[in-house]
């Protein structure tokens, strides 16, 4: 695990021999291995890996929507590994933003309300004018009114970039966000997700089957079979 002085600032993540096991009809199983890792702030890392290696695992409990088995785990300067639901919540709310494979919109509100959302839980008084300036920004500015069946499935995923950036969150979480894009479709996304995160200046985790998309990150964290690799891509 690299080093890091009092002077310097903390990781956006540390992961300490953190593992993941559920019991099954037919006893334990580990989905997880003891894995220790930081990532640091403003850095992109991609988690590559077979279907069923632990990818989406480890990104869930780095965003604490779960709590490891054994280990600890610290996100944007937190310990989170003890906290129950409640105070996990707080944590994402001020810190996290989230794209999804199959969006997450809800259906009964339109673009505009979906972005608005999270600002206005927030308690924001300009939710509608920041919200408005996303999806403008990401290219729908003139689809505002429309709920998400009345947009493609690229559309969709733009609406959801833009929600995942309107509180500024210091780590964006991101699994498989091309997953149920075509190829010229997901280049675009992925597209808007850097240049977002770029201006943004955003901590970006990506769980991807993609290899080119991969490689666009700082770093690649490969699971096998539960265990961690690393490389450095940049």
């Amino acid at each position: 695990m690299d080093k890091y002085t009092e002077s310097s600032p903390s990781p956006a993540i540390v992961v300490r021999e953190v593992t993941k096991v559920v019991s099954t009809a037919a006893g334990s199983l580990t989905i997880l291995s003891p894995i220790s890792l930081q990532i640091k702030r403003g850095e992109s890392v991609a988690i590559v890996g077979v279907s069923g290696s632990g990818k989406s695992t480890l990104l869930g409990l780095m965003a604490g929507l779960d709590n490891p088995s054994s280990g600890t785990i610290e996100l944007a300067g937190q310990s989170i590994s003890d906290m129950d639901e409640d105070d996990r919540a707080r944590v994402r709310a001020q810190s996290v933003g989230f794209v999804f494979q199959t969006f997450q919109l809800l259906g009964s509100l339109t673009a505009l309300e979906n972005v608005m959302l999270p600002l206005e839980l927030a308690g924001r008084n300009d939710a509608v004018e920041q919200a408005s300036a996303l999806l403008d920004r990401v290219g729908l500015g003139q689809r505002l009114t429309h709920y998400p069946r009345q947009l493609s499935g690229g559309e969709q995923q733009r609406v959801a970039i833009a929600r995942a950036f309107a509180l500024r969150p210091a780590i964006l979480f991101a699994d498989e966000p091309t997953g149920n894009l075509d190829s010229t479709t997901g280049e675009r996304i992925i597209e808007l997700l850097f240049e977002l995160n770029r201006e943004q200046g955003a901590t970006l985790i990506l769980v991807t089957h993609d290899e080119q998309l991969a490689t666009r990150c700082d770093r690649r964290l490969s699971l096998q079979q539960g265990a961690l690799y690393t490389e450095h891509l940049q």
